[in-house]
């Protein structure tokens, strides 16, 4: 189990890393957003091109950061019935939907996109807006995002699976990691006080 744990971790950094990064796309994505709005209303003037870019961008934070999102545990999920049971049972749930859902659908995702990039690559077709960008990039994002998810797929059925030999930690557990809920009502908490300390006029 040793090897596939080393295997699993190193998904799990690379996954970490990508998805850390894809995140200043989005400030990118917002600066070009805000830039564009600012040259239509001063000049007149409106690019297909910086729209575009900002289409591309927003793709390739929720196709790159797929995989990051599913190694924190934060993909929407309906705990109701799961949340009732015991950590062992939710883990067989896990490996259950990863086995039959997850894997199956990515790599089908990731087999089909292929040659829908290959193709336009070759091609060098470009969009039919009028100074649109050529299409090969955000195609190929396809399938690099669904690889890094199936890779990541993989990575937590092999932590599930070494949780469930007793011979891995609890892969949900997150060592003292805040969920995003819990970042959210810190910083929220840390608006208050300030706010509380202000003084008042």
């Amino acid at each position: 189990m040793t090897p596939l744990l080393n295997l699993a971790r190193g998904v799990d950094r690379l996954n970490a890393w990508v998805g850390k990064s894809v995140i200043w796309l989005i400030l990118i994505a917002v600066l070009i957003s805000a830039g564009n709005a600012i040259v239509r209303k001063v000049f007149n003037y409106s690019s297909n091109a910086l729209l575009e870019l900002q289409w591309y961008l927003f793709s390739a934070v929720f196709l790159l950061g797929a995989a990051y999102t599913l190694q924190r545990n934060e993909h929407v999920r309906i705990d109701v019935i799961a949340g009732k049971f015991s950590k062992r049972t939710q883990t067989w749930i896990d490996v259950f939907g990863t086995v039959f859902f997850l894997l199956p659908v990515t790599i089908m995702v990731l087999w089909l996109s292929w040659p829908v990039f290959t193709q336009s690559f070759h091609s060098q077709d470009y969009s039919n807006s009028a100074g649109g960008l050529i299409l090969w990039p955000a195609r190929l994002l396809v399938p690099v995002g669904f690889l890094l998810l199936t890779l990541q797929g993989f990575s937590e059925l092999i932590k599930r699976l070494a949780f469930l030999a007793g011979a891995g930690p609890d892969p949900t557990d997150r060592h003292g990691e805040k969920s995003a809920e819990e970042e959210l009502a810190e910083a929220i908490r840390r608006a208050e006080e300030l706010k509380q300390q202000e003084p008042r006029s």
